[in-house]
């Protein structure tokens, strides 16, 4: 099953949190998790405020090459728009259920909005172990 990252899974992995940071360095090892490049700018301006647009720079070029990065397709920019429209999800983590719907896959997050019961996208809260 593909596996899809969203900012939340990205961002706990940088910073080492546990259980999380695990999770998600194991599927950088062993393949190329799915991620849009909506939710890539979203880590890059959370690690910018953070430290930086230097070190928010080398995290994109660091992780262009161990993720399938999307491009935000017209259709897909309407399928987050009706999840947008549907659910209460902000824009960004809208385009990571709908890149998680479009690939038939595994949203892998610990964000509580993307966590809904009954949502059409699967998710797997990486705050668990």
């Amino acid at each position: 099953m593909t596996r899809v990252l969203d900012a939340w899974a990205v961002v706990a992995y940088l910073h080492g949190a546990e259980p999380a940071a695990s999770r998600v360095a194991g599927l950088l090892r062993r393949g190329r998790p799915v991620m849009s490049w909506v939710n890539l700018g979203e880590v890059h301006y959370v690690v910018a405020r953070r430290h930086g647009a230097r070190e928010a720079d080398q995290v994109v070029r660091d992780l262009r090459h161990r993720l399938t990065l999307e491009a935000p397709s017209p259709g897909r920019v309407l399928d987050a728009a009706r999840l947008k429209a549907s659910y209460r999800l902000s824009y960004a983590d809208a385009f990571a259920a709908a890149t998680a719907v479009a690939a038939d896959g595994l949203l892998l997050t610990g964000d509580p909005e993307l966590l809904a019961d009954g949502a059409p996208w699967r998710a797997e809260d990486l705050r668990r172990s």
